[in-house]
C-alpha cells in the first residue's frame, strides 16, 4: 500500500453560423446533423452550422488531415474512424479529407503529419496514442497546424494540440462538481498503482482544489487481496471507529440501572423508618413490560463522505469486498468512479448509488444511425471524436476566419455526438457529461443530465 496525503459565461455554440445570424436559417451541410442545431434556438440550445456557399463548393483545395491507423493493432479501430470521418465529409462539398495510415509498412505518425502537411493539409485531425501525439506535434507546431488527437492523455495538451479523447480530468471534475451540489465536502480515493490510478488522483485533488475544497485523502493500493482490504481499513479509519462505538458502549454500561435500585444508587432515596412495601416489587404477568434493552450502538461513518475508486474488473470485485470489511456504507459514503464502469454496469448492483461520469450515450443517435445505415454495423463509441473532429474541421474550414484562435476558441464551444465541448487554448477541453448512477440491481439511471453549455476556463 502506498499512502499520499496532500495538504490544503458565455453561451455554448455550435459551430456559429457562417451567414448571418439574423436570418435564421439553417442550410446544413451534410454530414454535420449533430452539430447543427436549430438557428432559432432557445438559451439551452446551441447556435446552428451554416451550410458553405456555392462558391466555396467549387474549392477543392481545402483538406483536412487524418492520421489513423489503418492497418495493425488498431486497423479496425482506425477504419471505423476513417468511416465516421467520411461521414462527417462527404464527397462534393468543397473539403476533401487526406487519409495516411499511421502504422503502415515503413510510415510514422510524424512522417505521415509531414507528408499530410506538405501537400497543404489546413489542420491535422489525429494521431490516435499519446506518444504519437507528441510526435505529430513537433511537425504540426513549428508550421502552425492545429493538431486535434484522439488520446484521452491531458498531459499531451498544450498550445495548439488539443486533446480530443474524454479525458479522467474531465471525468472527475464533473463527479466532483456534482457531489458538491449536493453537499459532499470531504473526499477520498482508493485507486491501484497505475497510470490510470496516479491520472484519476491528481485529477481529484486538482478537482478539489478548483472547488475550495479540502484536500483529498489519496491512497494506492496493489494487486494484492492484503493491500486492498488493509488499504481500505485504513483509509476508512476502521480501528478508531470501531473504538468509538466501545467507548460508547462502556459508557451506557456504566449509566445502567441496578437490579435493586432502578435510580441507581447515587440518587436512591432514603428509607423509611417503617416501609409500608417491600423496596422491590417482582413484575406480575398483568404488570408494565420491563423496559427494552438498547439496540446495538452504529459505527461512525469514515472520515469522508465521497470516495473515489478507479479498478475494473475482478479486482473491482476485491474493493467491493473490502468495503464491506471496512464498514463504508454506500448509503452514507457516495461512490465515484470512472467512466470505463459503463462497460459492465449491470454487475455493479453493490456499488448501487455509486456515480461515473461519461458522455449521454443518446447524442451520438443519429450519427450511429447513419453509420450503421452506411456500412451495416454500429460503431465503436471511439469512432465519435472522429466525426465530432472531422464536422468542425469541415465547417471551420469554409469558414473566412478558417483555423483562426478566435474561431478554434469561441466561448460558446462546440455540439458533437459526445457532447457540447468547448477547445481552452493551453490544448485542454471542456466537455459536458452526463452523471449516471448504478441501480440496487446493477444497470444505471442518469443521475444529471450533461450540461449544454460551458463556461471557458479562466486564464
Amino acid at each position: 500500500m502506498v499512502s499520499r496525503t496532500f495538504g490544503p459565461r458565455q453561451r455554448v455554440v455550435s459551430f456559429t453560423s457562417l451567414r448571418s445570424a439574423s436570418a435564421c436559417k439553417v442550410c446544413a451541410l451534410a454530414g454535420v446533423a449533430l452539430l447543427a442545431l436549430n438557428a432559432c434556438s432557445g438559451p439551452e440550445t446551441a447556435p446552428p452550422i451554416s451550410a458553405p456557399s456555392g462558391a466555396a463548393k467549387q474549392d477543392t483545395n481545402k483538406k483536412i488531415g487524418l492520421l489513423l491507423p489503418l492497418t495493425g493493432r488498431f486497423g479496425k479501430l482506425g477504419q471505423q474512424m476513417a468511416n465516421a470521418a467520411h461521414i462527417a465529409v462527404p464527397e462534393g462539398h468543397g473539403v476533401t479529407l487526406d487519409i495516411r495510415d499511421t502504422d503502415a509498412q515503413g510510415q510514422t505518425a510524424e512522417g505521415a503529419a509531414r507528408a499530410a502537411i506538405d501537400q497543404g493539409d489546413m489542420v491535422v485531425l489525429g494521431p490516435l496514442t499519446a506518444p504519437q501525439t507528441a510526435a505529430v506535434a513537433a511537425v504540426t507546431q513549428p508550421a502552425n497546424i492545429p493538431e486535434f488527437a484522439y488520446t484521452s492523455d491531458q498531459a499531451q495538451a498544450r498550445p495548439g494540440v488539443w486533446v480530443m479523447g474524454v479525458t479522467v480530468e474531465q471525468q472527475i471534475g464533473r463527479l466532483v462538481d456534482a457531489a458538491a451540489q449536493e453537499g459532499r465536502k470531504t473526499f477520498a480515493a482508493f485507486l491501484p498503482d497505475n497510470a490510470l490510478g496516479h491520472a484519476l488522483g491528481d485529477a481529484l485533488l486538482k478537482a478539489c482544489s478548483a472547488k475550495g475544497l479540502a484536500a483529498p485523502q489519496i491512497v494506492f493500493h496493489t494487486d494484492a487481496p492484503d493491500s486492498i482490504t488493509g488499504g481500505l481499513k485504513t483509509l476508512a479509519n476502521l480501528q478508531f471507529r470501531q473504538g468509538q462505538v466501545t467507548q460508547q458502549a462502556d459508557a451506557a454500561k456504566q449509566e445502567e440501572p441496578d437490579a435493586v435500585n432502578p435510580l441507581g444508587a447515587a440518587e436512591a432515596p432514603v428509607a423509611p423508618s417503617t416501609p409500608t412495601r417491600p423496596a422491590m416489587t417482582p413484575a406480575t404477568p398483568g404488570g408494565a413490560p420491563p423496559q427494552a434493552a438498547p439496540g446495538p450502538i452504529a459505527l461512525p461513518p469514515p472520515p469522508f463522505d465521497a470516495l473515489l475508486l478507479g479498478d475494473t474488473g475482478l479486482q473491482l470485485a476485491t474493493v467491493i469486498d473490502g468495503l464491506k470489511q471496512a464498514s463504508v456504507d454506500p448509503h452514507q459514503t457516495r461512490i465515484l468512479g470512472p467512466a470505463l464502469w459503463s462497460a459492465f454496469a449491470a454487475k455493479l448492483g453493490a456499488l448501487q448509488g455509486g456515480w461515473f461520469a461519461a458522455p449521454d450515450p443518446s447524442s451520438r443517435t443519429d450519427f450511429v444511425q447513419r453509420y450503421r445505415s452506411r456500412y451495416g454495423y454500429a460503431p465503436s463509441v471511439l469512432a465519435n471524436v472522429a466525426y465530432d473532429t472531422a464536422t468542425m474541421a469541415a465547417v471551420l474550414s469554409q469558414n473566412p476566419d478558417g483555423f483562426s484562435q478566435k474561431s478554434l476558441l469561441r466561448p460558446d464551444g462546440f455540439a458533437g455526438s459526445d457532447g457540447t465541448f468547448v477547445l481552452q487554448p493551453d490544448g485542454t477541453v471542456s466537455r459536458g457529461l452526463a452523471v449516471f448512477e448504478i441501480l440496487p440491481g446493477g444497470g444505471v439511471k442518469m443521475a444529471s443530465a450533461a450540461p449544454r453549455r460551458l463556461l471557458r476556463n479562466a486564464p
